[in-house]
């Protein structure tokens, strides 16, 4: 069942609040982490750009990488995570938390 209007706000921004917290711990010293307007933007040294933000119109966060390209992610009620709407079962941390390891050398966990 998609989420109403008021609780998508809530869980997305609460998820994207998370993982500005967890990857500025983490790997604060690696990339340039910043987050306006809960857009969250993750500058990597070689001129990379990831960006996290709410889709509110479709209810779905939205990933866009330099290492696979751009991302839709709806919320999964049943495993309370963000899933990819290509169809895989891939989970919007396991994915950032993959390639950031992959580009940094650090892992980190949300």
């Amino acid at each position: 069942m998609p989420l109403d209007e008021s609780s998508f706000h809530i869980i997305a921004g609460k998820t994207i609040d998370a993982l500005a917290e967890a990857i500025d711990a983490e790997l604060g010293d690696d990339l340039d982490v910043e987050i306006e307007g809960e857009i969250l933007t993750l500058d990597l040294a070689d001129g990379g750009q990831y960006i996290v933000n709410k889709n509110a119109p479709l209810r779905q966060i939205w990933l866009s990488s330099p290492q696979s390209g751009a991302w839709h992610f709806a919320w999964d009620s049943e495993d309370e995570c963000w899933r990819s709407t290509r169809g895989a079962p891939i989970d919007l941390t396991d994915l950032l938390a993959d390639e950031l390891e992959a580009v940094t050398g650090t892992h980190i966990s949300f």
